[in-house]
């Protein structure tokens, strides 16, 4: 009787033991499950961010010149709007112009007015332009909802080619372009 009730209590803990093992195999791999998930969700957003700023350059170059303006108000925030507005007219002479140093005390603290693109366009500092397409479109830096890719636009018609970083953040379930870094002509 004595055996029967040691074997039972080591057949018992064997048992205890055994689902322990299988617990804990399990738990690392969901967790490796959620981090491709995770990661795969990021890659999609970043293409997805990817082929909004694309389309929406190109539709920009392609639409008429009066429509230009508007466009730029939809693929922008508010803020990079008003920016890249007054960067372009700085020391112009129309109401609102600000001089240079005017402009870099008011928007000092939310972007990087060396890059803005003093005196030159939206994108690119040509003011006359062919056929501007996107050159090469690549993702530099990703986190929530904030993208930033290094792009070239090109126009081969000028033989042009220009170089910026474009962040693109998603708000309200869209993309928009929060920030262009130019560099301006020398």
């Amino acid at each position: 009787m004595k055996r029967t009730i040691i074997a039972s209590l080591f057949l018992i803990i064997a048992c205890k033991e055994e689902k322990k093992e299988n617990v804990t195999l399990t738990q690392p791999e969901t967790e490796q499950v959620k981090e491709k998930v995770v990661l795969h969700n990021e890659s999609n957003e970043s293409e997805a961010a990817q082929k909004w700023l694309e389309k929406s350059i190109v539709d920009y170059f392609k639409a008429d010149l009066v429509k230009q303006d508007k466009n730029m108000q939809k693929m922008t925030t508010k803020d990079y709007y008003d920016y890249k507005t007054d960067a372009t007219n700085v020391d112009l002479d129309v109401d609102g112009s600000l001089t240079e140093q005017e402009f870099k005390d008011k928007w000092k603290d939310k972007f990087d007015t060396a890059k803005a693109g003093i005196g030159i366009g939206f994108l690119i500092p040509a003011q006359d332009w062919n056929n501007i397409e996107v050159g090469s479109c690549e993702l530099k830096s990703s986190s929530k909802d904030e993208y930033t890719f290094n792009v070239v636009l090109r126009d081969d018609s000028f033989k042009a080619k220009y170089p910026s970083v474009i962040k693109v953040i998603k708000e309200n379930g869209s993309f928009l372009i929060a920030d262009v870094l130019q560099e301006e002509p020398k």
